[in-house]
């Protein structure tokens, strides 16, 4: 099965509003906090999921999937792959609207328990650099900079 189908890419991206991000880390130079940061500068709901951390930017962290209220668009997810499977399991039994895998989470038993459970899955890609390619520019720091030419002005 793909998992990285680009309508199904593109769909989530238009129409998610919620992101629980499962290993959301405190730590600003961890790539899920940098992910988390973004998603939140570009409206999304970011909702951290670690059990060792009550608050990540300004957002209540939540132990579990099955401890946040309303609904979660997209699960993403910054995990071990053995940690997929279990994962999963939560996204169906919340109702979520997808399971996202970041690069390198990679689990066929995890996949296939979303799948079963109606979830459409993207795997070994990250929300934050398919934002960027779908709907903004990609920018090196990865934000947009509002600037349509590549010279720089003021610098010298």
């Amino acid at each position: 099965m793909n998992h990285q189908d680009v309508t199904t890419i593109q769909r989530l991206l238009h129409t998610a509003r919620t992101v629980a991000v499962v290993g959301l880390s405190g730590n600003e130079l961890r790539a899920s906090h940098f992910v988390g940061y973004y998603l939140k500068r570009h409206g999304y709901q970011v909702i951290p999921v670690n059990p060792r951390e009550t608050e990540i930017l300004g957002e209540r962290s939540y132990p579990s999937l099955s401890e946040i209220p309303g609904h979660v668009d997209i699960v993403n997810v910054f995990r071990a792959p053995s940690a997929l499977p279990e994962i999963a399991r939560e996204a169906v039994a919340i109702g979520a609207g997808a399971l996202w895998c970041q690069f390198g989470v990679l689990d066929d038993e995890g996949f296939r328990i979303a799948t079963d459970g109606g979830l459409p899955v993207v795997a070994d890609r990250c929300l934050k650099i398919e934002h960027a390619r779908y709907l903004g520019r990609m920018h090196w720091l990865g934000f947009n900079t509002h600037r349509i030419t590549s010279v720089r002005t003021g610098l010298q």
